[in-house]
């Protein structure tokens, strides 16, 4: 077996193995009401524009960009995790289509999961739950759990220490948004992958970089474990 085999594939939550049916546009826009910002008009038009941008990015760090102000954000912040997780309750909210065992195949071939979020880990941990999820990878992290959230490589980085991985050569990153596969060519993975079912489309995926660009994680499966041979 080469040593630079894939050992640890690190996937991004929302839009990459979980469907969340818009939840974030909802929270996010009920927590720029309670903000002060304009319900309708060029504020929220461009506030959404910029939230759909920074997609993947850590939520706290996009509401300090959007409103210039730390209490502001703080609360803001605080109202979108409150409205994500009342949202939790409304919805059925529900893995991408073959995402649990895209995982559990990973991870009996021997490669370790990580998953990562820009969600704090309160919303990260609620929406495990919400799955059934609390036992599915081998470590679950969030921007707080590594220092930095993307577009930085802190968790990605997080990951390979914390499971043990020998080199960033044997590490894989997949993500819906730009942020993802910046993150991941940050941290030196050898297969940053983007995937068409979350936010961004293929041609931002591949401008901002992607090594491959997949239907779905069940591709990214197979993408690695071929790799591996």
């Amino acid at each position: 077996m080469a040593d630079n085999n894939i050992t640890l594939a690190v996937l991004d939550m929302a839009g990459t193995t979980v469907a969340d049916g818009g939840l974030v546009l909802r929270a996010f826009d009920a927590a720029a009401t309670s903000a002060g910002l304009a319900t309708e008009g060029p504020e929220r038009d461009s506030a959404r524009r910029y939230v759909i941008d920074t997609m993947g990015q850590s939520k706290i760090v996009v509401f300090r960009a959007l409103l210039g102000d730390e209490r502001r954000a703080q609360a803001a912040n605080l109202a979108f995790e409150s409205a994500y997780a009342a949202l939790l309750d409304e919805v059925d909210i529900a893995p991408i289509p073959g995402a649990a065992e895209a995982i559990s195949t990973l991870r009996t071939a021997g490669v370790k999961v990580a998953l990562s979020t820009g969600f704090s880990a309160t919303t990260r941990d609620r929406l495990l739950e919400a799955l059934g999820w609390t036992d599915i990878a081998d470590l679950v992290l969030a921007p707080q759990d590594a220092g930095r959230g993307r577009p930085y490589p802190d968790m990605v980085l997080t990951a390979l220490l914390r499971l043990g991985i020998d080199a960033v050569d044997q590490v894989a990153v997949l993500g819906d948004t730009s942020s993802d596969i910046a993150s991941g060519l940050a941290a030196g993975a050898r297969i940053v992958a983007g995937t068409r079912t979350g936010a961004h489309d293929e041609q931002r995926l591949r401008a901002a970089g992607a090594t491959h660009v997949v239907a779905s994680v069940t591709e990214f499966t197979h993408l690695i474990l071929t790799d591996r041979h």
